[in-house]
Formats: structure tokens, C-alpha cells, sequence
């Protein structure tokens, strides 16, 4: 990792306009149709720059079906490991799941805070990345264990769906960035822990 910053878990995503990762049948087909300027895109959202300082990765069970389909990872494992390479990922769901060969999938079916000190020591000196949905980052805020928000908000509005993060968060998130693309706006948000209680 370049930066001398510690380690931290970073819910790096995109979003609709009004609120929404997905639509109601959990399908990001939305995202699919924009065309994000690459040449454009600022550094702290460009994916390979992100990628390269993630060093373990947490995913929600729709999230990962809708990946293995939208993919077809049965029958196209390698589309996996292009993009992820062997990065752990922790794939949090009650059904069973797919497998990807070659990959480093490791189901979950306990609590997000049970599990979170071993994803973040596998990460070592990297950076977590939560790929999503909102309701597994809002189980990771709610153990305490999310440090940032980087959401690249799209032009587009669902007007239901899976909505970014299900939780109330009030007077901890500080704004670190903000940036466009000519599409797509981008804001970089630090995020407090919880108040004890």
C-alpha cells in the first residue's frame, strides 16, 4: 500500500441518484448501461489504483449470486480471478452458494462481528473492501468495523430497490471528497465509529 495510513474497511461501491445499489430483484443491470470515463475517473475511485491496496474482500450472498449469473462463473471461472486474482473473499449468506475454481470464496453463515478480526487478518497491511449489498456494510458498521464510504453516484433513478446502506448514520460521517467525472459524481466520506451504548 502506498499510502502510511493503517488498514482500514472501505465500502466502495456506485449507487443510483436516489439511494439504490439495485433494483428490487437485486439486479445491477442499471450500472452496466453507463460508461464511466476512464480517463477521467479520480484517483481514489479508479479501480485498479483501489484494488491494488485491497487486501481482503467481504460480499453479500445476492450480491455474489447476481456476480456468478451475470458472469457465468460456472462456466467461466477465470472471470473471476481476472478482475479479484486470489483475494479472500468472505461471501456472507443462510443458502448455500456457487463456487468459483480457482477462486478464494470462503462462505459464512455466522455473525459479520465474529468473523471480521479473521478478514482482517488475512487483509494484513491492505485494506478490506466491501463490495455490497448495504445491509452487510450496515452489520459491519454496527460491529464497529467501517472506516470509509467511497460512492460513485450514478444518473440514474430506480425509485425502489436495495437501497446503499439500510442504517441511520447521524453526525459521523465526514466528508473527505468529492469529484466528477462528467457522468458520474463521486463522494469519499470518513466514518466514525458508533456512539457506545
Amino acid at each position: 500500500m502506498a499510502s502510511s495510513r493503517p488498514p482500514r474497511t472501505i465500502y466502495y461501491t456506485a449507487a443510483t441518484l436516489d439511494g439504490f445499489l439495485a433494483d428490487e430483484h437485486h439486479d445491477l443491470g442499471w450500472l452496466l448501461r453507463l460508461a464511466p470515463d476512464p480517463e477521467r475517473t479520480p484517483p481514489g475511485f479508479d479501480f485498479a489504483t483501489f484494488f491494488a491496496g485491497v487486501g481482503a474482500m467481504m460480499m453479500g450472498g445476492n450480491t455474489y449470486r447476481w456476480v456468478h449469473r451475470h458472469e457465468d462463473l460456472a462456466a467461466q471461472p477465470q472471470r473471476w480471478t481476472d478482475v479479484y486474482g486470489t483475494t479472500p473473499c468472505w461471501v456472507f449468506s443462510s443458502q448455500d452458494l456457487p463456487p468459483v475454481e480457482g477462486a478464494d470464496i470462503r462462505p459464512v453463515r455466522g455473525a459479520v462481528a465474529d468473523v471480521l478480526p479473521a478478514v482482517r487478518a488475512a487483509a494484513g497491511n491492505r485494506d478490506v473492501w466491501l463490495l455490497g449489498g448495504g445491509d452487510l456494510v450496515g452489520q459491519v458498521d454496527d460491529a464497529g468495523g467501517l472506516d470509509e464510504l467511497r460512492v460513485s453516484i450514478a444518473p440514474v433513478t430506480l425509485g425502489a430497490g436495495r437501497p446503499l446502506l439500510p442504517r441511520r448514520l447521524e453526525q459521523r460521517l465526514t466528508l473527505t471528497g468529492v469529484d466528477t467525472d462528467g457522468t458520474f459524481a463521486y463522494l469519499a466520506y470518513d466514518v466514525a465509529p458508533p456512539a457506545a451504548g
